[in-house]
């Protein structure tokens, strides 16, 4: 019952639509007490013989009545409670959404996408039960068992209900053993769910790398086993379950045979007439249906109880990247500035970057190179506050980053990350990502600044070509070019591109650096990457060596060093020239 405490938020929230609900269900309780009181006049006057044709057609249409009334009744409170439980679906699955775009990369590090999912559907599934078919059963159970109970006692006979609800306290007990078994198990078959939940999503974007290993075999081998411990914790859940329901019939049984026995003797001593003992034994029936709800409310109640557990923790857990109370929302371009800047991820004492300092004027290119793993990507994080700071300090315009909003910040900022992701969308939205009212010719303007212009008016259906999961119908190239097309569009004061040009050749990556340069006059550009012809042409080059500043300068200066930056620039140009000479 703590879980309907737990949903009060919203029982409030919806409350015309729950009261008016448990209002129409008061009433069908009470018009279903009508049926057996027909019964009992009739058969008591079929027994002393005084039936008339004109009685029966009353009680007749009396009886058509109520079926109607309660017919209509029936579809209103369906409307009202159910109706409201979806709703409550849909607030806790936008509440969740909306958790999940707030969360840093470190959840995701901690919680599986296909884990996330499960709670999403499953667990919000069990929750919408327990506010629909839950507030029926409680409400039901009660009304109709205890005007059942009631009208049995008050009107035919104490002494005979009384006998008749002596197995009761044993459905209480059993039920409620049963309930705190359901729990358990249906906790553990929730999360038996999101490991077969996260297998499934991670083999389908993962198909080409399980077809290129031939690893088919085993991924269905791994799918079996974690298939059949879903099948296996389900089953442990089906088997308390179906304790309910024989547990409740065998109590009602044995209370017929009691009301049967005893009633009986009463009809034989004239304390009952075979009328009232028909009514009392409808009236039973009637009541089986208020205890199998009673018992079916503590099924649904423990697994509601379970979901809304996971649901719960999920959404209590707090964001990493907070924002001040007074943070600006507007704030003046400038140059960027890393000052004595050190990081290092949550639970790991070794720091990623330690001691940078760097000043990035308005308009300028840096360049950022070093070996994988020196902390080139996370010193791009940093900037869009994926991350914060250890120590040290960040800067834009003078003001910190920590001080302005995050939209506002990203706002600021085009990124195209290493890892390009495209929705199962067109091309054209996929590029409009980030200004959906972008006109057609400012899509293309964009797209041809990242040289994927010609590649996409060559496909059959051009820019309303249909990318595929993930893109999965374009090239490497294709995809980087779309996503970098994706960047400018928003014609950012500050443009990220962390590796982007790693997957096209070298005639395309020096055409996009050249519109690059002729677009993005007075503007701040980003750029990291292994190929060193990349960043040949920015105002300010750093070369990261375990996750500190090596070397630093323009291209002629670090050359001139003649360090890691010269040797690795040296080397690549050499490898090129084989290239290009194979080809020849």
């Amino acid at each position: 019952m703590l879980l309907f405490k737990d949903l009060m938020w919203f029982f409030k929230l919806e409350k015309k639509s729950y009261i008016t609900g448990i209002i129409v269900l008061v009433l069908v309780a009470f018009l279903n007490l009508f049926p057996p009181y027909v019964v009992r006049v009739i058969v008591d006057e079929v027994t002393r013989g005084v039936l008339t044709p004109r009685s029966l057609l009353q009680w007749t249409l009396l009886l058509i009545g109520n079926g109607v009334a309660v017919y209509a009744l029936r579809f209103t409170w369906r409307l009202m409670i159910f109706g409201a439980a979806s709703r409550l679906s849909k607030v806790l699955r936008k509440r969740l959404f909306d958790h999940f775009t707030l969360m840093s990369p470190q959840f995701y590090q901690k919680y599986r996408t296909g884990d996330l999912m499960a709670h999403a559907t499953n667990d919000i599934q069990a929750i919408e039960m327990t506010a629909g078919m839950g507030v029926l059963t409680f409400v039901d159970s009660l009304t109709t068992g205890g005007l059942v109970i009631i009208s049995m006692a008050v009107f035919i006979s104490w002494k005979l209900t009384l006998i008749t609800l002596l197995p009761m306290p044993i459905m209480a007990w059993a039920t409620s053993r049963y309930g705190t078994m359901l729990h358990k198990r249906f906790h553990r078959a929730q999360a038996a769910f999101s490991d077969l939940n996260d297998k499934v999503l991670e083999n389908i974007n993962g198909v080409r790398v399980v077809k290129a290993f031939g690893e088919e075999k085993a991924e269905l081998e791994a799918f079996r086993k974690l298939s059949e411990d879903v099948v296996e914790k389900n089953l442990e859940v089906a088997k308390v379950d179906a304790l309910f329901d024989p547990t409740i019939q065998l109590i009602i049984g044995i209370s017929f045979f009691l009301a049967l026995i005893f009633g009986s003797i009463d009809v034989i001593n004239d304390r009952l007439t075979f009328g009232q003992l028909t009514q009392f034994t409808i009236y039973l029936g009637q009541f089986i249906w208020p205890m199998l709800a009673f018992g079916w409310l503590f099924n649904i109640l423990e697994r509601g109880r379970a979901s809304y557990d996971r649901v719960d923790t999920l959404l209590k857990i707090d964001q990493k990247i907070m924002e001040k109370e007074n943070a600006l929302s507007r704030f003046n371009n400038g140059d960027v500035i890393f000052e004595k800047a050190s990081f290092s991820y949550p639970g790991v004492s070794t720091s990623v970057l330690r001691n940078i300092s760097v000043r990035v004027r308005q308009g300028q290119t840096l360049g950022i190179v070093g070996k994988t793993g020196s902390g080139k990507t996370t010193f791009l994080r940093l900037l869009l506050r994926e991350f914060d700071l250890s120590g040290g300090a960040l800067q834009i315009g003078g003001i910190s980053v920590y001080d302005v909003t995050l939209e506002s910040l990203r706002g600021k900022i085009g990124y195209v990350p290493q890892d390009h992701f495209l929705f199962s969308t067109s091309i054209a939205e996929n590029i409009a990502l980030g200004k959906p009212a972008a006109s057609l010719e400012e899509i293309h303007d964009a797209a041809a600044i990242a040289d994927i212009h010609n590649d996409v008016l060559s496909f059959p259906e051009g820019y309303d070509t249909l990318v595929g999961d993930r893109g999965v119908t374009l090239s490497g190239g294709q995809k980087q070019r779309i996503s970098i097309a994706r960047a400018l569009l928003l014609e950012p004061e500050i443009l990220i591109l962390d590796d982007s040009l790693s997957a096209v050749d070298a005639k395309t990556e020096k055409s996009i650096l050249q519109s690059l340069r002729k677009m993005r006059v007075q503007k701040t550009t980003f750029i990291s990457s292994h190929r060193l012809s990349a960043v040949e042409e920015a105002d300010l080059i750093i070369v990261l060596k375990d996750g500190q500043i090596s070397e630093e300068g323009s291209h002629s200066e670090l050359m001139a060093l003649n360090g890691w930056y010269a040797s690795t620039y040296r080397s690549q140009q050499l490898e090129s020239l084989i290239e290009e000479g194979g080809e020849l």
